[in-house]
């Protein structure tokens, strides 16, 4: 696929911290749009998905704040997604809090599920974001999207899209994680997810944890969305992050999971969230996604 859509979302509803809400331009700032079109690709940036502000909204449930304007906004970026697919295009969605992806990942598995055909996904995250209004501490919905898209927690929530169960727990794969609610441990055990934590990363070493991720993601699946939360790389490399946590993925380590992710051209769409310029120095980690981004879609070393 040689075509990219660019999708903006501004979504800070989701965590606790403002910031992230300016991602997208934070990611566009760094040249993202032309640097692909250098890849060869024909590009076009629809902009930004409309989001309310926090002091336009109702928290609504304490267990899980915000939760019907975040529904709102991923119905949207679900539809964007969705069409961007429907015109031969890679949807590249760039946040943003990590709630957006119960959209984005339903709009690729929708299209994919109208050809009866399925996806795989690959979740880079410090933390499982499978938390639900039942096992959340913070009711913070950014870090219950892996579960609602799984088809746990929130009727609402797991509803976007038209349907529950985006993705199988077969097909889904964990990738950096290192920081775990207890109750949120229990539900992952019961989900029969993947999950390679830094342990399994740093034992086994990331060319073989990545090879092995896209192998289960691709079983039985027509394509992978590439759902990137940039606090899965260390602080050091990433600074402008929503909650970061020290010990994560460096940049090598990265960049290798998006040129090996490339390479086997499986890729179907992709997110990057939760980079926090009020966070950050001189744009560096959204310079840094950008290069990720770039990576997953083909640019290489040589």
């Amino acid at each position: 696929m040689k075509k990219v859509s660019i999708i903006g979302v501004p979504l800070d509803l989701g965590g606790n911290r403002r910031g992230v809400d300016m991602g997208p331009s934070a990611l566009r700032v760094t040249g993202l749009v032309e640097r692909i079109r250098k890849l060869g690709f024909d590009v076009v940036d629809t902009g930004d998905v409309d989001v309310p502000l926090p002091e336009e909204s109702d928290p609504g449930d304490p267990r899980m704040r915000f939760a019907r304007p975040i529904a709102a906004v991923c119905r949207a970026l679900c539809d964007r997604v969705h069409g961007a697919l429907r015109e031969g295009r890679l949807p590249v969605t760039l946040g943003g809090d990590h709630s957006l992806a119960m959209g984005s990942v339903a709009g690729a598995a929708r299209f994919f599920r109208e050809r009866g055909k399925r996806i795989g996904l690959l979740w880079f995250d410090a933390h499982g974001d499978m938390n639900t209004p039942e096992t959340t501490e913070s009711g913070n919905v950014h870090g219950m999207p892996l579960a609602h898209l799984l088809g746990k927690g929130d009727e609402e929530l797991a509803s976007i899209g038209g349907f529950k169960g985006k993705v199988l727990s077969s097909n889904t794969v964990l990738l950096g994680i290192r920081d775990l609610d207890e109750a949120e441990k229990k539900v992952i055990v019961e989900s029969s997810v993947e999950v390679f934590t830094m342990k399994e990363i740093d034992r086994s070493g990331i060319s073989r944890v990545i090879d092995q991720a896209i192998e289960l993601a691709s079983r039985g699946t027509d394509g992978i969305h590439v759902s990137f939360d940039v606090d899965a790389m260390d602080p050091q490399e990433a600074r402008g992050v929503g909650t970061p946590k020290k010990g994560g993925l460096t940049y090598r380590e990265a960049h290798l999971c998006m040129e090996v992710l490339a390479d086997s051209g499986r890729v179907a769409s992709v997110d990057v969230t939760e980079v926090n310029p009020i966070l950050d120095v001189r744009n560096g980690t959204a310079q840094l996604a950008s290069g990720l981004v770039l990576s997953v879609l083909g640019k290489r070393i040589f």
